[in-house]
């Protein structure tokens, strides 16, 4: 078979980042398989691709969850890349951490025991900068290099379980040989495929509307839901991704939710001047270009 008859799996098919992924890939000439948790989300996945500029044509959607070995082994068959985007994202953190950390470790390594044995070419994984950068250091600035300790005190359940299912996927790689690479995106924002308001759109609602009360002053870098598709194709084509992370961020300084809000309300924008520093140089390397944060915040609407 030729490589335009193979087909690319995308786990987490209808999510926020994974309507990207599987839209990109459709119009690349890639036929895809995406897994949802269950097949009502089909409809609304062929929507989003659609709404992406994309035919549905050579896309299949089949059911598998990552709580459960069941439809994984059916999902990879056939397919010698994988990019494994799902992954749980709690509205509010759990009272017990591991009812978040369980499922994102053992999801991981679900996905990647299938991929290993199926013989795929390579699986690039969607982390997060929660996994690199939520453990205090001396220096501001972060590179693929830091790991976030989820012994930290301190640390919530999220940045925790990206932390521990990122550990555990690179342990797995390495102990089975597979070919792995990981994407860490910071606060990724951008147009949304779908109809539903998820967390990123929910919070760009609340500033553009004022209706958010008391907004945090932690700091973050803005990642363009598009660029993490576009990074994620370039990951997995490039032959010296393997065994790599590549963080994911727009160029520039940090944001507050307050500088945000600045953006979506027309005023100027004056950022402060500490915060971290985090570096993409890596993704640049592959001929990635992420968009403005201020561009992406805006189309966000």
């Amino acid at each position: 078979m030729t490589e335009a008859e193979i087909p690319v799996l995308v786990t987490g098919g209808s999510g926020y980042v994974g309507t990207h992924l599987v839209a990109a890939l459709l119009r690349a000439g890639r036929p895809v398989r995406a897994t949802v948790r269950t097949l009502a989300k089909e409809a609304g996945l062929r929507a989003a691709v659609r709404r992406g500029g994309a035919d549905d044509t050579a896309l299949e959607v089949v059911q598998a969850d990552l709580a459960a070995d069941d439809g994984w082994a059916a999902a990879v068959a056939g397919c010698a890349e994988v990019h494994h985007v799902a992954s749980p994202i709690p509205v509010a953190q759990p009272d017990d951490p591991d009812d978040l950390i369980r499922p994102a470790r053992d999801g991981a390594v679900r996905v990647l025991r299938a991929a290993h044995q199926a013989g795929v070419r390579r699986v690039v994984l969607t982390s997060s900068f929660a996994a690199i950068g939520y453990t205090p250091k001396p220096s501001p600035e972060f590179t693929e290099d830091d790991w976030t300790d989820p012994d930290t005190p301190g640390l919530a359940a999220y940045p925790r379980s990206k932390a521990v299912a990122e550990r555990a996927a690179w342990d797995f790689a390495r102990r089975n040989r597979l070919d792995l690479a990981v994407v860490n995106p910071t606060f990724i924002l951008g147009p949304a495929l779908t109809t539903d308001i998820g967390s990123s759109m929910f919070l760009i609602q609340t500033l553009r509307e004022g209706t958010t009360e008391g907004l945090p002053q932690h700091r973050f870098g803005i990642a363009d839901v598009r660029d993490v598709a576009d990074l994620h194709l370039r990951v997995m084509a490039a032959p010296d991704a393997a065994g790599r992370r590549f963080l994911c961020v727009a160029d520039g300084p940090t944001w507050n939710f307050a500088e945000v809000a600045d953006v979506l309300h027309g005023r100027p924008v004056e950022h402060a001047a500490e915060g971290p520093v985090i570096h993409n140089d890596r993704a640049k390397t592959l001929g990635w270009k992420p968009r403005p944060a201020a561009t992406t915040i805006l189309e966000s609407v």
